[in-house]
């Protein structure tokens, strides 16, 4: 049967995406290994991208038929998941990812973008009623009664490029702050993805503190940053200077008429260490009318990015909620806690960030050839699925 399988995707990951060594050494840190690593680790980026929710329906999956279209050498238990994944080197799959982001750059997979962008941010995960692990957050009720817990980690991704592509997590249990999370996790993925990858890195107000802005100068990225009430000078200023004066710029974004506000001359705050500071005020008015306003402080001159520059830099911010949260929470298990143990977890997030890395391209880039239309998610993981059923027997008789 022709079309895309999950063989063809495993062949597209290892010798397109330069995955072929990773797969075959993933980090494997079992001391007496039984099952192979590559049957572990591709099996568990399969069942991400088939959308298996569980270590134990995995462990179904390989135990069926299905198995040799899968790619897997040999069925396991979901005890050999666990495990597999309390083991793994964390900092070799981060490698990879990062190395499979630049080499999908330098397959111009973001050829058509004037600026690559990174976007950072934090979200919960991972909600339940068990004994609490180092990473558990408590949730309160409404009587201040702890009634479970929850997971929490920062994110970035790629983004204003028309292909949102995970990079990396990292994440915070209590004592550990998301504004701490996000600048280590900043640093880490500048290092690794190199100085000429990004253009920029957006972030939503938590990280609009001058200790962020001076790391993020330090690794040569323009900021973008939500500003809010937690600069009480600045956005005073901002509201006196625009408050009574008309745009300076209307343009039409798609259905959306946007104002535009853009003054580059602020006095930066006490600690922050910029001559000045550009501030951009957009009011998107939408076709059902709603109108909706913010403001974002930036150190991008207006020589080298204009305001509508700016204002889609802005809104680039979102790709890492719509795309990144969203769909990795409800389609690709990113709630679902396979197995609750901290390092276990951890590379659970970073497998399934591969997956979706592997997904979007194989969907994107690769299959969208000729005249045909780009298959979507759902449609791509229906014929994985018919793929995997073993070939019917014809009947003689």
């Amino acid at each position: 049967m022709k079309g895309p399988s999950a063989q063809g995707m495993h062949n597209y990951a290892s010798h397109c995406l330069g995955l072929k060594s990773y797969l075959r050494d993933p980090g494997d840190g079992r001391p007496q290994p039984q099952i192979a690593a590559h049957d572990l680790v591709w099996a568990l980026l399969i069942s991400n991208i088939l959308r298996v929710p569980s270590f134990h329906h995995l462990e179904w999956l390989v135990h069926s038929p299905a198995r040799p279209a899968l790619g897997v050498g040999r069925h396991f238990g979901d005890d050999a998941l666990a495990y597999f994944t309390e083991r793994l080197d964390p900092a070799v799959t981060r490698v990879a990812l990062a190395a499979t982001l630049k080499q999908a750059k330098r397959n111009k997979a973001f050829e058509n973008s004037p600026r690559i962008g990174l976007a950072l941010d934090g979200t919960g995960a991972g909600y339940t009623h068990k004994p609490p692990c180092p990473l558990c957050h408590a949730v309160k009720d409404s009587q201040g009664l702890v009634c479970g817990h929850l997971h929490h980690f920062v994110m970035i991704t790629v983004v204003g490029t028309g292909l949102t592509l995970p990079v990396d997590v990292e994440p915070y249990g209590p004592g550990d702050s998301e504004y701490a999370a996000g600048k280590r996790l900043l640093g880490r993925t500048a290092t690794q993805l190199g100085a000429q990858f990004a253009d920029y890195v957006v972030a939503d107000g938590e990280f609009a503190t001058a200790p962020f802005l001076h790391e993020a100068d330090r690794l040569g990225l323009p900021v973008v940053a939500r500003l809010k009430d937690n600069l009480p000078e600045l956005h005073a200023s901002v509201k006196k200077r625009f408050a009574d004066r008309p745009p300076d710029q209307v343009f039409q974004e798609g259905d959306d008429r946007v104002e535009v506000w853009d003054a580059e001359d602020f006095d930066p705050w006490e600690a922050l260490q910029w001559q000045t500071v550009r501030v951009l005020r957009y009011r998107q008015h939408k076709p059902n009318g709603q109108v909706f306003e913010a403001d974002w402080l930036t150190n991008f001159p207006k020589r080298k990015l204009n305001s509508l520059g700016l204002y889609r830099i802005c809104k680039s911010r979102w790709e890492i909620e719509n795309q990144g949260f969203n769909d990795g929470k409800n389609r690709y298990g990113m709630e679902h806690i396979c197995h609750h143990q901290p390092h276990s977890m951890l590379v659970h997030w970073l497998l399934i960030l591969v997956a979706v890395v592997i997904e979007r391209l194989y969907r994107l880039r690769y299959l969208h050839r000729g005249e045909h239309g780009v298959r979507s998610a759902m449609e791509l993981k229906s014929l994985l699925w018919i793929h995997l059923s073993p070939p019917g027997r014809l009947d003689s008789s």
